[in-house]
C-alpha cells in the first residue's frame, strides 16, 4: 500500500489568517522528502483551502521529486471567480491521477460515491482521461465494479467514512459489514484490472486492518496526518503512516 498525503488542511489553516503561514510549499517539500507516493489536493470553487497558486507549486514540486500528483474534484464544476473549473484544472496541470468525486459545490467534505450508471453515461471522462495517467472515481464500498462500462476509468477510490465511523464507535457488527463490502468491491475491481485506492477518515488506528486485507494499492490521507502532527510533529507523523502502510 502506497501513501499519498493530502495538503488541503495546511492551506485551510493558512487561509484562516490571510497570510502565507504555514507555507504549503514548505510542507509539500517535507512530505515529498519521505518515501511516499506523492501528494493529493482537492481544490474547490470557493478556494477555502487549495488555490490556483498552490496547484502551480505542487505540480512543480511533484515533478521535481518525480512523485505523483493526485487532483480530486467534481468534474462538472464550472469556472467561478478564481476557480478555473475542474476539467480546466486537469487539462492545465495534467496530474498523475484525476479523482472524480460527486460532491456538490458547497459540500463540507466528500460523503458518498458515484452510482456507476452516472459514470457509464458520463460525457466528461474522456477529456479528463486524455490529460492524466489515471482516471479514478470515488465510489461507495459494496459497489459491484463488474457493472462499470466506462473504459476511461482505470482506478477507483473506495469511500471509507462508514468503515472509520464503525471503527471509532467499536460497532463490531457494522465494522464487519463494512469490511465485507470493501472486500467485495476490491475483488470485483481486481477482476477487471482496476487499481484500488481508499480514503476518508483513515488514521493510524483504523488503517492497519485495511493494510492486512492486501487489496488496496493506495490511500490518500490528510486530515488525520495534519491533526496528529499537532502533537507528534509532521515528519514523525508521516514516518508512522509509512510504517503502517508498509505493513
Amino acid at each position: 500500500m502506497k501513501l499519498s498525503i493530502n495538503l488541503n488542511k495546511i492551506a485551510l489553516l493558512r487561509n484562516s489568517r490571510g497570510s502565507n503561514n504555514p507555507d504549503i510549499e514548505v510542507f509539500a517539500k517535507i512530505a515529498l522528502d519521505h518515501d511516499i507516493l506523492g501528494l493529493t489536493v482537492h481544490p474547490r470553487p470557493d478556494e477555502r483551502h487549495i488555490n490556483f497558486n498552490d496547484l502551480l507549486k505542487i505540480k512543480t514540486l511533484t515533478s521535481s521529486f518525480e512523485k505523483e500528483f493526485n487532483i480530486e474534484g467534481n468534474p462538472i464544476e464550472q469556472p467561478v471567480n478564481n476557480y478555473i473549473g475542474f476539467k480546466q484544472i486537469i487539462n492545465k496541470f495534467k496530474p498523475t491521477q484525476a479523482t472524480l468525486v460527486p460532491d456538490s459545490t458547497d459540500q463540507l467534505t466528500s460523503d458518498h460515491g458515484w452510482r456507476l450508471e452516472e459514470i457509464n453515461n458520463a460525457d466528461f471522462t474522456n477529456e479528463i482521461k486524455t490529460a492524466c495517467n489515471r482516471c479514478s472515481i470515488f465510489i461507495d464500498a459494496g459497489t459491484d465494479m463488474s457493472e462499470l462500462k466506462n473504459k476511461d476509468i482505470d482506478s477507483i477510490e473506495i469511500y471509507t467514512g462508514p468503515y472509520a465511523n464503525a471503527f471509532e464507535l467499536n460497532d463490531y457488527k457494522k465494522l464487519d459489514e463494512e469490511i465485507e463490502k470493501i472486500i467485495f468491491t476490491c475483488k470485483s475491481a481486481k477482476s477487471y484490472g482496476l487499481r484500488i485506492n481508499a480514503g476518508h477518515d483513515l488514521n493510524l488506528l483504523n488503517l492497519p486492518k485495511l493494510v492486512s486485507l492486501g487489496y488496496i494499492d493506495e490511500v490518500s490521507i490528510g486530515h488525520a496526518i495534519i491533526s496528529e502532527s499537532l502533537t507528534k510533529g509532521f515528519k514523525n507523523t508521516i514516518n508512522q503512516y509509512i510504517d503502517v502502510t508498509n505493513g
